[in-house]
């Protein structure tokens, strides 16, 4: 499991950050300063680092440097809420591996985290794909195959598939699904995952994900057929 230090001090922000990492089966850890950012980050505890900017102590900027010039190479998504074009660029040559302007989607820094860790070397396949099975994503490119026909696939059901697998043969619950891919304030009563499960099904095999009922979904490794697997769908 991924260790995750969220540095923002902005209490609500931190908290929705936590959440959905938390739910995607992440470790977190919350500091609210630059010099305890700087100070755990150096530690090699963490494999990722959220850096908001405006920092209370010493900024982001300024932690990123210190990290830098320390040979810390932690991966950073820095946070901001400066959309200037001058801003971004400073993060980036200042050592950052990624950036979001604020506001954004929950689901838009999940996906950036995992291609963060995935580029520090958590990569399951030699090509970089995500593979179960005949089942491979290719996410950079975000594209889908499937017994080596390539799969079209939208935004969100990429992402709900890479989700699936990244957790092959576990059983998901919608409250999971719904705070790996959709924003962490979406109505835990709707059936958007359901829909989307149902979409996903009809374009990569029904068969592929099957439902535990009363808990949620599992992605197969290998494709099953039969009356047996075609009583756990929907």
């Amino acid at each position: 499991m991924s260790a995750i230090l969220i540095a923002e001090d902005h209490d609500e922000i931190a908290s929705f950050i936590d959440k959905g990492l938390r739910a995607s089966g992440y470790r977190t850890t919350i500091v609210g300063d630059g010099r305890q950012a700087w100070a755990l980050a150096s530690t090699g505890a963490f494999d990722l680092l959220v850096l908001d900017v405006g920092l209370p102590g010493l900024d982001g900027f300024e932690v990123l440097r210190r990290l830098r010039g320390d040979d810390v190479d932690l991966p950073v998504i820095i946070l901001t809420a400066r959309d200037g074009v001058d801003d971004t660029v400073a993060g980036l040559e200042g050592g950052a591996n990624d950036y979001m302007t604020k506001p954004f989607q929950f689901a838009e820094l999940l996906a950036r985290v995992r291609l963060r860790l995935r580029e520090g070397g958590a990569a399951p396949a030699d090509d970089g794909a995500l593979v179960a099975g005949d089942l491979s994503l290719d996410v950079r490119r975000r594209t889908a195959r499937v017994a080596g026909r390539e799969v079209e696939l939208t935004a969100r059901e990429f992402s709900l598939l890479e989700a699936f697998v990244e957790h092959v043969e576990q059983v998901l619950s919608r409250e999971q699904l719904l705070g790996m891919v959709w924003d962490m304030d979406f109505d835990p009563g709707s059936n958007v995952v359901d829909v989307f499960v149902r979409s996903l099904r009809a374009k990569i095999g029904a068969e592929r994900i099957t439902t535990v009922r009363g808990v949620g979904y599992r992605l197969r490794a290998e494709a099953r057929g039969g009356a047996g697997d075609a009583a756990a769908r929907d």
